[in-house]
Order: structure tokens, then sequence, then C-alpha cells
């Protein structure tokens, strides 16, 4: 691992997905709750607040910040199922993990949040036609997404950040 901020490598955005690769983007997204619990389960009050790395947020900063963004997510994923080409509105997630909800509230919060989340958010992607996968939304910053590249997108999200928990674990041989 040569970036700390990227232990499972950079996102490679993908816009349009071949249903097997689809099927095993969903299976990551399925298993991130349990992953991510896994990756926090038994750390002391004084672990969850150690940043993963030098500079960067805390290891419950990062367990609240995960559905915070896949909630973001799951909003994004219904305006293009219900609009044409939505612009979306997007958030500063460095502010927001600044506050004091993501600084202080237990971690099983955001825990259990992540896996009813994931629930929901699976069952709407898996009773989506074909052609829904290609329905657009416009993010002012990263440009026209389709629904397909935000499954590609949160599939690898989940796995990034339980990787920021897993190889400080590994580090600090915790």
């Amino acid at each position: 691992m040569n970036d700390p901020r990227y232990p499972i490598g950079k996102f490679e955005r993908r816009d349009s997905l071949r249903p097997e690769e689809r099927s095993a983007m969903l299976d990551q997204m399925a298993a991130a709750p349990a992953r991510m619990r896994d990756a926090a389960f038994g750390l002391t009050a004084a672990q969850l607040d150690t940043p993963y790395r030098e500079g960067g947020w805390t290891v419950r900063q990062v367990v609240h910040h995960v559905p915070d963004s896949h909630l973001n997510a799951y909003i994004r994923m219904k305006l293009a199922l219900t609009e044409d080409v939505p612009t979306i509105k997007p958030y500063d997630e460095a502010w927001w993990a600044q506050l004091d909800d993501s600084k202080t509230t237990p971690i099983e919060t955001s825990l259990t949040m992540l896996a009813s989340l994931h629930d929901r958010m699976l069952r709407l992607i898996r009773s989506m036609k074909p052609e829904d996968f290609q329905r657009q939304l416009r993010h002012p910053e990263s440009g026209t997404m389709t629904i397909d590249s935000l499954i590609a997108l949160y599939a690898w999200h989940g796995r990034h950040h339980v990787a920021h928990i897993t190889s400080l674990r590994e580090r600090q041989g915790w």
C-alpha cells in the first residue's frame, strides 16, 4: 500500500456495467454493512478516535461517513429514476465529518443505519428494469452519471472505507 488514502486503489469510473459485473458489485454492496461492522468490532473509544492516517478522519468519522454518503447515493438513484436527468446537490463530506454527530455518536447508530439503508437501496436496485441502469443524473462537479456509475462508485466506496479501518488495525496490531 503506497498511499494510505487509497488502500484498494483509486476509483475507476464505469458508466455501463455488464449484468455479471453489476451483480458482483451488488454483492459487494450487500456485504459492506457486515464488513464495516467486522472492521470496527471491538475497538476501544481511543481506537475509534484514532485517525486512519496522518491528517485523516478518525475511525469513528469514517464509520459515520459511509452511511452519510450512501444515503446521498440512494436519494440520487431515486431522483434519477423519477426525473429526467436531475441535477443533484453535492455536499461537502469533509465538513459533514467535522459536525458533532460524526465525532461523538456511538458507531452502532451508523452501523445499523448502513445495514438498513443498504437493504432499501438493494431492494430498489434489484427491482429495476435493464434500461433503468442507464438513467442519468447531473452532478455539478462530476458531470453526467448513470445509475450504473453510481453502483460502481458505491460498491468501491464501501470497500475503500472498510480498508481504511482494516489497514489501520493491521499497522497498529489491533
